[in-house]
Order: C-alpha cells, then structure tokens, then sequence
C-alpha cells in the first residue's frame, strides 16, 4: 500500500440518511474530503463530503452509501488516498506510512531494529520500534533531541535515546559507581 496513504476510517454511521462518521487522521481534520476519490481496505471507491463535526471525528456523505445500514456495514474500514493526491512536506515534516518499516540506527551506526508503528495519542509522536536484541516492542518519543535524522532516502533514522530506553538493566550509566 505504499502508493496510497490511511486518511481515516469509518467507525459507523451517523444518522438514520446514510451518513457515515469517519474519525479523520489528516493534520487539518476537516480536509479528509480534499483529496479526491478514497478507497476503503476492499478496494471499493468513494467520493467523500464532510457535512458536519460530529464529537470523535465528522458526519460525512459517501458516494453510493444511501441508508444508515450501508453505513453501518461499513465500520472498521480504512479510508485510503492516491500517495499522488497528497501535498509535498517541508523537509522536517513526515508521512506516517513513509516511516513504517525502516532501520533506526544509534548515533554510532549501530542497528537498533526497524520502525513498526508511528501512534499519536496527543502528547506528540511515539515510534514504535521492533528491536533486533530481544523480544517485544520499544516506544520511542519522535521527538527532534531523541530523533534528530530521519533520512528517508536512505530509509534509516538515527536515535539519540534517553539513559535507560534501551537498557533492561534499569540502571542509570551516567550514575557514580560505588
């Protein structure tokens, strides 16, 4: 799916005429219905018009989705835009799905694990990272101290993490030993 970018997704319907409430993941909310035709997880296509804010997202109309039960039917699905439709970022800014799936290195090059998940729960930006040295998952704040490269052509980003992120020990290396 590298050509097409999750603008959203469908969490129901709104309504008993057809209309659809979509929770928006776009910088600017309201313009989920900028980008032209959308595509859900089936490959069905659709045209998409906010109508209103609804509280968790917005009411909108989706082309050929005429009855609250079509709506309904439709809850879980992504909503997907042409990577062609989107706009050019500023150097210092990403795409979510351009980060999914590329090393991360420490500042001295070596190999941390590859990037799972980008999630944003508010607060700011949490790489989720899927290390090479044991199980499981590390959280990593996106943030410009602790992420200061992101090299998209090189599909690497380098981490400069805080004492003890990737330490089980729980013990603090810049601590006096006794």
């Amino acid at each position: 799916m590298k050509d097409k970018v999750c603008l959203g997704a469908i969490t129901g319907s709104y309504g008993v005429r057809g209309e659809a409430r979509v929770k928006s993941f776009c910088a600017d909310p309201s313009a989920i219905g900028d980008y032209g035709t959308l595509t859900d997880d089936e490959g069905r296509t659709y045209t998409l018009t906010v109508t209103r804010p609804v509280k968790g997202g917005y009411a909108v109309r989706l082309s050929g989705v005429k009855s609250k039960e079509a709506a309904d039917g439709l809850r879980g699905q992504k909503l997907w835009a042409p990577r062609s439709a989107l706009p050019e970022l500023p150097d210092d800014e990403y795409y979510y799905s351009d980060l999914i799936g590329i090393t991360a290195v420490d500042t001295g090059g070596e190999t941390l694990g590859r990037i799972h998940a980008v999630h944003d729960h508010g607060a700011g930006d949490i790489l989720e990272l899927r290390p090479i040295k044991g199980p499981g998952t590390i959280l990593v704040p996106f943030t410009q101290a602790v992420v200061p490269t992101v090299d998209l052509a090189a599909r690497r980003v380098v981490i400069d993490p805080p004492a003890g992120l990737f330490d089980d020990s729980g013990e603090d290396d810049d601590a006096p030993k006794s």
